[in-house]
Formats: C-alpha cells, structure tokens, sequence
C-alpha cells in the first residue's frame, strides 16, 4: 500500500488525552516512531493532561515511606515530548462524529476557557479518579493516595501522629493517634500500608514512651482476599495468600469481606461491628475511568470505560474497529485472555505495556492505510496479551513479593526484582538514575523520619504573626 503521510494535504492531527502512564507512554513511542513526519510535517501529535507531568504512580508507597524524593517519581511531559505539542489542560468534550474535542486551559476557580481542537486520529487514555463511596465522615476524615501530594501528606501526616502520641496525656488521643487505617487491599493499598508501617517501626525507635507493639495497624478489604489484581490463575493466588500471611505475622489487622460504614467524627465503623477511634484513614479501595468519557460520543461499558477490541481499538457500532480511536489504560476495558475475556485490572502495568502495542498498532495502520478517509477495516493489527509475571509489590524495605513466570518469589529476591521492574519501566534515564542514587544513598545512611508538614501550608507562620501581633510597620 501507498504510505499515507498527510490528510487533504494538512499534516496527520493525532490528539492524545491524558499524559498518565498510557497517554506518556504512547505519545513517547509515536514521537519516536514517526520523528520523520513530525521533522517534515506531516504529522503532529498533540498532547492534553491538565497537569504538565507524568506521575510514576507504582513508586508512590515508597516516596510516602521517604525512601524516594518525591521530584524524582514525576517527570516533565515537555521535556520528553519536544516534538510534541503538550497542552496543559482539561479535555471538556469529545464529538468524534465530527473528529473534535473540546478543551479548558482555565485553572480552577476562574471562568472558563474554551477551545475546539480537530484531530484525525484519537488516542484515549485519560486514566482514572479514586472510587469513593458515600461514606459518612469520609471526605472529612479520608486521605487518597494518587498524586505525589497525597504520598508526600500522608508520610507527613504518618510521622506528626507519633509526635502527637508522644506528647499527648489523653489516652484515648493517644490510641487514635496510633491507630491507621487502610480501606483497600489492591496493590496501591497493601504497598502503602507496608511501607508506611515498615516506616513507622523503624521511627519510634527515637520516642522514649512509644513502642512498636503500641502501633495499631488495619487494612479493611471488601472481597474475600487481598491483590485482587494478582488473578485467580496461575502464582495469583500463592502471591495473595503469602502476601497476607506476612502482613499478618506483622501484627496488621487485615479485615477481609469487611466495609467501612462510617468515619463520622473520626470514629470507625466497620460491617463487622468494630467501633474505634482513628486519626489515619486513608481510602486506596479502587479507582473509576475519568468522568470526561461520559461527555463523548464513545461506546463505553457498565462502568464507564471505553469498550476495546484486544488490538486497543474502540469497538464501533458493528462490533468492528471505530475508525480512528485506540484507548489504553484504566480508561479502557481490554479484554483480558487470562481473565476469560473480563477486562484488563487498571494498574500502571497494564498501562504501560498497553500503551507500546496501541502506539505500533496506530504506527503500521498510518503506514498501511491507502487513501485518508481512515476506513474501519485498516491493516492488521497486534493483540494486546498480558504478561502476567509483572506484578510485583515492596512490602517494607528488604522484603516483597512478585511474579514470575516460574511461580512465586518472596523476600528479598522479591523486593529487588520488584525495584529493577520499576527501574527499567521509569520512562527517562535521568530519572532511572535519579531513583537509583536515591535507593543507594537510603541504604548507606539511616532512614529520614522528620515532618515536613508545614511545607503543606508555607505561609501559616506568616499569617500567624500578623493574626498575633498585627503589621508593626514597614521595615
């Protein structure tokens, strides 16, 4: 076939939504894959995410346990797209009947701002918002655990808790204060608890009236076991069950086919009956596709995702390919053939690899494609397959548990192999470097366990002097 390198004459318009770990990942290989025609213009990819960097998300437990800076777990989308245009922005709407979207650069709390952009080819992979519940006393009390902000405030947050514990002569302030819970058991959840709690142990060791065994540690699961995303099939279940085994012999309270039904007035209430005070809650209990996808005109399933074809396509009306749209990530429900065809678990893994099929697939499609009216059939396509012997998760420094493809590995093979995975699938080398000093430089010296809360409100000092003593005049 004749190779298609423009649309009417104007340059292939390629509009990618979201820049997370799908939407970064696929920009970076279609940037790579089409550098020639970006270089002579004939294609252009353009970028939307209303924030202008990448989140390495599977590195967030260890940034909340210190063991990483927190700058080095995002990296700048400009930087590592140049020959992109990246809009820092929220996609508003999508009308693909007419190849349009509609975008808002305005920052929040000032009127709206917007502007219509027309694209050729559509890669959707806006990621994913916490899965909240109506839960009593939850938006007072709950903590998520999705940006760098949120790790950086809950270790924080984690730390003032001893020194509050330490200081206090309530008692019963004291056992709240002591008392941190989790409300999720994927791997976001089951990796932030263990680090934070591998974290802690090792922090009370500088308070002369806190110990160890007075930390009250519990992780509240709806289902019936923990690292759902793990699977039924294959090492899934040995890594659950040893995974839960270890956090067990660890003294953490894990409440499995339990709810959380209430954290009104600080006061947790769970299905069993269980009623006690706590200071922590953080909700790490699932995530739903971006809301922006119900404000298009895209075949969505029950829960909102895009409905996918295993080549990462969108299923049209006929049940075929639609012309022009590929998703990936925890926007998209690809289907899963270790799952018997439910779809893919949104994790940063499935993510990633996604990404890398769904950029080749777009790639050989502009390739082979002989006339630019972008026909639903296209050239042959490669079929998203899992690699199942990627999941991994640190439980505390030293120790882990991963996947093979031989079964099962704990312990300290385990938390290496699961640092180099997450080394090599860290998108720049300036990061991989970054990290890798920051592990090296953690393991020479001892852990920093000192609050850095205040940087969360930097001008509370300030305001404070002149809510005490008022302006004394200029100097």
């Amino acid at each position: 076939m004749k190779q298609v390198t423009s649309v009417g004459g104007a340059p292939i318009r390629i509009l990618v939504v979201g820049g997370g770990c799908a939407g970064m990942s696929a920009a970076l290989r279609l940037q790579r894959g089409l550098r020639d025609r970006l270089r002579r213009g004939e294609a252009e990819i353009t970028v939307v995410e209303p924030q202008p960097y990448l989140t390495y998300q599977p590195l967030l437990a260890e940034v909340a346990a210190g063991s990483i800076d927190p700058r080095h777990v995002v990296v700048p989308l400009r930087r590592v797209l140049p020959e992109c245009r990246v809009l820092t922005a929220r996609i508003t709407r999508i009308e693909h009947a007419s190849r349009r979207a509609w975008i808002d650069a305005a920052p929040p709390g000032e009127p709206p701002s917007p502007a219509e952009l027309a694209y050729d080819v559509l890669v959707v992979a806006p990621g994913s918002v916490s899965r909240t519940v109506p839960v009593p006393g939850l938006a007072e009390h709950g903590l998520g655990f999705s940006t760098v902000g949120e790790a950086v405030s809950l270790r924080n947050h984690v730390l003032e808790q001893l020194d509050l514990a330490s200081s206090t002569r309530d008692p019963a302030l004291r056992q709240a204060a002591l008392t941190f819970v989790f409300v999720g058991a994927g791997y976001a959840g089951v990796g932030a608890l263990a680090e934070l709690e591998d974290m802690a142990r090792y922090a009370v060791r500088g308070y002369h009236n806190v110990a160890q065994q007075d930390l009250r540690w519990v992780l509240v699961e709806a289902t019936d076991r923990i690292l759902a995303e793990a699977g039924a099939h294959g090492s899934g279940p040995e890594v659950a069950a040893h995974t839960l085994a270890e956090l067990r012999d660890r003294s953490i309270d894990v409440r499995l086919g339990t709810t959380l039904e209430s954290a009104a007035g600080g006061v947790m209430l769970l299905s069993d009956g269980s009623r006690f005070a706590a200071r922590t809650l953080v909700w790490t209990a699932g995530v739903r596709p971006a809301p922006l996808l119900r404000a298009t005109d895209l075949p969505l399933d029950t829960e909102g995702r895009i409905r996918c074809l295993p080549t990462l396509q969108a299923v049209g009306p006929d049940g075929g390919a639609l012309p022009g749209v590929w998703a990936a990530g925890d926007c998209a429900a690809v289907p899963d053939p270790h799952a018997d065809g439910r779809p893919c678990a949104p994790n940063a893994q499935h993510a990633f690899a996604q990404s890398q099929v769904l950029a080749d697939n777009v790639i050989a499609w502009l390739d082979a494609v002989e006339q630019p009216s972008f026909p639903a059939g296209g050239p042959a396509q490669s079929d998203y397959l899992p690699d199942l012997a990627g999941c991994s998760t640190s439980l505390g420094l030293g120790r882990g548990v991963a996947h093979t493809r031989r079964g099962r590995i704990t312990g300290r093979r385990a938390w290496l192999l699961h640092r180099a995975r997450h080394l090599r699938r860290l998108p720049t080398a300036d990061r991989r470097v970054r990290v890798l000093m920051d592990w090296l430089l953690a393991g020479l010296f001892t852990r920093e366990v000192v609050s850095l809360g205040t940087v969360e409100h930097p001008r509370s000092e300030f305001e404070a002097g002149f809510a005490e003593g008022g302006p004394a005049g200029r100097g």
